[in-house]
């Protein structure tokens, strides 16, 4: 078992850069309503984003389920979903809610829920109570889908080289810095579909994987780097380890973009269980 304070540390994670985690990190693609819908076999009523942070997630079901609620424990980046939805307009708040809670105590009654969506989230969650509580809601033939980003996105090598590094160095000294009972624990996404078939809670389960190609600019790919919860930890420390080797990045990244806007390539990884 993972200590309790090691799980509230997962949800901090995220406090104070609710900003610059949705102004870089990529919305989640329409593929990704059309591959749940097509196994769910019937209209979506009811979509349940959890861990859904500033509702990249959640804003792509509005034309494709009857409601959508996000849940997300983290008051930062709750808020700013919520801060989203208000200025969207009225037509949108008739569908899409958020609310405060944990993946493993969703506010939904047994059999309810159509689909249950983890985006970039469900390694943060304890996955034996998660799909307990998922087997609770979801309705027959329910869909849970859990999908991630492969780091770093598709570009050049020594650029996705230098941002590997970048991460991998930004984790070793937040495991130096941060005491112990106060570090964010990971599950392995490797794990992730190993996990869902040894709950025993999904008739059928597979890995997807999928690609999604978007603009950027050097600007975004630098944001990208940057919004890793790893090195927005070590911000919060105090702690400028990081300063030189961000400098670095920084002008490998410019003198590949000179200026340019290109596509680059983001790859993802779908875990999906039919109950």
């Amino acid at each position: 078992m993972i200590p309790e304070g090691n799980l509230q540390s997962n949800v901090d994670r995220f406090n104070g850069f609710a900003d610059n985690y949705d102004q870089h990190r990529p919305e989640a693609p329409s593929l990704v309503v059309e591959i749940i819908s097509r196994y769910l076999e019937r209209n979506v009523e009811l979509v349940a984003d959890i861990g859904c942070g500033t509702g990249l997630s959640t804003f792509i079901w509005e034309n494709a389920a009857r409601q959508i609620v996000g849940i997300e424990p983290n008051p930062d980046m709750r808020g700013k979903a919520q801060h989203k939805l208000e200025t969207a307009g009225t037509t949108m708040a008739e569908t899409i809610s958020f609310k405060s809670g944990f993946s493993n105590n969703l506010p939904f009654e047994d059999g309810t829920v159509d689909v249950i969506t983890c985006s970039q989230s469900f390694h943060w969650m304890d996955p034996e109570s998660t799909l307990q509580e998922a087997g609770r809601v979801l309705a027959q033939g329910g869909v849970f889908a859990a999908f991630d980003c492969d780091w770093p996105p598709v570009l050049q090598w020594q650029i996705e080289q230098a941002y590997t590094e970048l991460i991998t160095k930004a984790d070793t000294l937040l495991e130096q810095e941060a005491p112990v009972e106060q570090q964010a624990h990971k599950w392995s996404k490797d794990q992730h579909l190993a996990n869902l078939h040894r709950s025993g809670h999904f008739r059928y389960t597979r890995e997807i994987v999928f690609h999604n190609r978007e603009q950027c600019d050097a600007a975004r790919y630098t944001g990208l780097a940057l919004s890793q919860g790893g090195i927005q930890s070590l911000f919060k420390l105090g702690n400028r380890a990081l300063d030189d080797d961000i400098a670095r990045f920084v002008k490998l990244v410019e003198n590949h973009f000179q200026g340019r806007t290109l596509d680059i390539l983001f790859s993802y990884r779908m875990r999906l269980g039919i109950k």
